[in-house]
């Protein structure tokens, strides 16, 4: 009976079950990857033996075509295009609803809706809105060009060799702007009136008011944003799927990290996966850390 006199030790009951299938299903599949990841192991069989590092410095110099660099290169460019269309678009929504709009609901409604909607569903109907095809044989907006008389605007979307990952972030941006969107209003919101009153008295004008008053107080708004987009970029997989399907063009390294499972190449997919692992960790987990130390001194 004197356990249960402890709060902390049956707060720690309570989340037993929760922790036990973090720990399982999270850090245990986790240090399973790791650990393939390092085998000799590139079929259906079972491992030679422990390759150490070996997998991972292959990505880089035995790669068939520099496929990895390439996906690699692709994801960059898919990451800045999208992360500066959301922080852009976004910002503006929420400048535009700051400022007193009428009907916030609705504004507020229509921007957020496309966070509804799956990756996959708005990927099949973006689809067909980046048809590639031009003139006589377009196809979505492309056919909206030609019906106006715009052929020079017409383009071939994703299947450009050289900016396709750029016209790929389009959906994606479609889709987030809305959430950036929000938290910049959320941003907005939280800022005291206090700051707005104080500026007023001191003759600022509006341009001076957010320039120097209410855009610095939102840099912790844009490094959130940043991180969650940013962290969704690297996992991106259904929307290029549903838009491209599996093409060299459009290839990220979690779309080779799918096709080298179908050809039972367990540890390089392994080894793409920690990877991208990695990376997601060196941006994230500093941020984190920074936001608790931030709230330990605020308290």
């Amino acid at each position: 009976m004197r356990a249960w006199k402890r709060p902390w030790l049956s707060g720690l009951l309570l989340i037993s079950p929760s922790l036990i299938l973090l720990a399982i299903l999270v850090y245990g599949l986790i240090g399973w990857t790791i650990n393939l990841s390092m085998q000799d192991r590139h079929n259906a069989r079972d491992s030679k033996g422990f390759v150490g590092l070996d997998n991972y410095t292959k990505l880089f110099t035995d790669d068939i075509n520099d496929r990895f660099l390439h996906s690699l290169k692709n994801l960059l460019i898919f990451t800045a295009v999208f992360m500066i269309g959301t922080l852009v678009l976004g910002m503006i929504w929420a400048l535009l609803l700051e400022r007193g709009a009428r009907a916030e609901g609705i504004f507020r409604t229509v921007y957020l809706f496309p966070m509804a909607v799956s990756f996959v569903a708005s990927g099949v109907v973006w689809r067909w809105l980046m048809n590639p095809g031009q003139d006589d044989n377009s196809g979505g907006i492309n056919a909206i060009f030609h019906g106006f008389g715009l052929d020079f605007l017409q383009n071939p979307w994703w299947t450009d060799p050289d900016w396709g990952m750029a016209a790929m972030a389009v959906p994606a941006i479609w889709q987030l702007a809305g959430y950036v969107m929000a938290l910049f209003l959320a941003g907005f919101r939280g800022i005291p009136d206090e700051l707005r009153e104080a500026a007023a008295m001191d003759g600022a004008t509006t341009y001076q008011l957010y320039r120097r008053v209410l855009f610095p107080q939102l840099t912790p708004t844009v490094l959130s944003a940043m991180i969650i987009t940013g962290h969704m970029s690297m996992k991106m997989f259904d929307l290029i799927m549903s838009v491209s399907g599996a093409q060299w063009i459009t290839e990220v390294p979690a779309v080779y990290v799918w096709q080298t499972l179908l050809t039972s190449d367990y540890a390089k997919a392994a080894a793409i996966s920690v990877f991208l692992l990695i990376v997601v960790a060196i941006v994230v987990v500093p941020y984190l850390v920074n936001v608790n130390r931030a709230e330990k001194r605020s308290s």
